[in-house]
């Protein structure tokens, strides 16, 4: 008995020597990809290449941007949703995350369930703009225009069921408006069209169409944040122009899988967050018209989870359907 004992102690002491080991085991330990799930040329492409040579260089692994789209970005994180928790694939989503459970039948994930919220970046209003080539310089002007041709003035998004077609729902409900939606597949569709003037109107953030928006091939006549915001101080609200409970705002943020390694989770937080740190990235960042506000796991999961509620609620009393 003694003699088994000893044997069954030392076999445990192995064990409990080996499993500090593995759960020590370095990390990363091969490349990174980080999924931006919409077209190149959109916010989420954008924000993913800014980070990619900075968490390569202080990771010291290779870290590859994938453009995974389809489905309003869905597609993409529902691939990293089913990837396996050792940090070696992330996904950079946007407002439509917030959106997607609400629209899609049969999404494939659930974001409390499947995913990690480890970071969120921060947020923006959307910038309504008219085309340089149509007459109106303020909100009420289109509007005066939209009343007297229902059906007949339209306006561009990023896609059906975006947070921006969402706002233009709630727009169009509150000051009376019928305008038609012309939904592009993301933001480098979208900014395409806008440099084009193929529509009347084009919502998005200011890091889908700041450029045209610079360029003067549209000119922005409302923001949709409760307030203005510091990167377009000049821009009014929709609130200040006659359109009461409008607060929509964008956002960005990092995700992973679930079940992620705690020491996994806490040095890919620090590495972006001292990458959102550097000047130079700061200032691109901001220059993009993002407000900056990180907000680590726990405070992003509180903001998906009240984003995700209001905006299903939108999708079902709008009847808004999927493309």
């Amino acid at each position: 008995m003694n003699h088994v004992t000893r044997r069954a102690l030392l076999g445990a002491a192995g064990v409990a020597l080996a499993t500090p080991a593995i759960a020590q085991a370095p990390w990363p330990s091969g490349p990174i990809r980080i999924v931006a799930p919409f077209p190149p040329g959109g916010s989420t492409d954008t924000l993913a290449r800014l980070l990619q040579p900075v968490l390569s260089q202080s990771l010291g692994v290779p870290v590859v941007v994938e453009n995974r789209a389809g489905a309003s970005g869905a597609i993409g994180t529902a691939a990293v949703a089913r990837s396996a928790p050792d940090g070696n694939s992330w996904v950079l989503v946007f407002d439509t995350h917030a959106v997607n459970p609400a629209l899609i039948p049969n999404i494939g994930f659930d974001t409390e369930r499947d995913l990690t919220p480890l970071l969120l970046f921060g947020t923006a209003p959307m910038m309504l703009c008219v085309s340089r080539n149509r007459p109106w310089r303020s909100f009420a002007d289109m509007a005066t225009a939209a009343r007297a041709r229902p059906d007949t003035l339209t306006y561009g998004t990023i896609g059906n069921g975006s947070l921006a077609h969402l706002t233009m729902a709630l727009v169009g409900r509150a000051a009376g408006l019928q305008l038609v939606h012309v939904p592009y597949r993301g933001g480098g569709p979208l900014a395409v069209a806008a440099a084009a003037n193929e529509t009347d109107m084009v919502i998005a953030t200011r890091p889908a169409i700041g450029a045209q928006i610079e360029a003067g091939a549209v000119v922005p006549i409302a923001q949709t944040a409760a307030t203005r915001s510091p990167s377009a101080p000049d821009v009014p609200t929709l609130v200040e122009a006659g359109v009461p409970g409008i607060d929509a705002r964008a956002f960005w943020g990092f995700l992973g899988p679930a079940n992620l390694p705690p020491a996994i989770k806490q040095r890919m937080e620090a590495e972006i967050r001292a990458a959102l740190d550097r000047p130079d990235i700061r200032s691109r960042v901001v220059g993009l018209g993002i407000d900056l506000d990180p907000q680590g796991e726990a405070g992003f999961a509180r903001f998906l989870s009240a984003q995700i509620a209001t905006w299903g609620r939108v999708v079902r009393e709008n009847d808004i359907r999927p493309d």
